[in-house]
């Protein structure tokens, strides 16, 4: 299973991807961290990458 990765310096503290999978991801100080990248299965981690407004989001094996 692929695990999401954000750059940090492309994060531009939007939030989308933590409202389509809090259980993954969360905002800190404006930015977005993965907080349990094997949570992927209980969510749609494509589609948090996907709507990333800034592309900030990918996925590595």
């Amino acid at each position: 299973m692929k695990k999401p990765v954000v750059d940090f310096d492309t994060c531009v503290g939007c939030g989308s991807c933590a409202e389509l999978c809090p259980s993954v991801f969360e905002l800190r100080d404006e930015k977005a961290y993965v907080i349990n990248a094997e949570g992927c299965g209980s969510c749609d981690c494509e589609a948090a990458a996907g709507v990333c407004p800034v592309e900030a989001i990918s996925l590595v094996d």
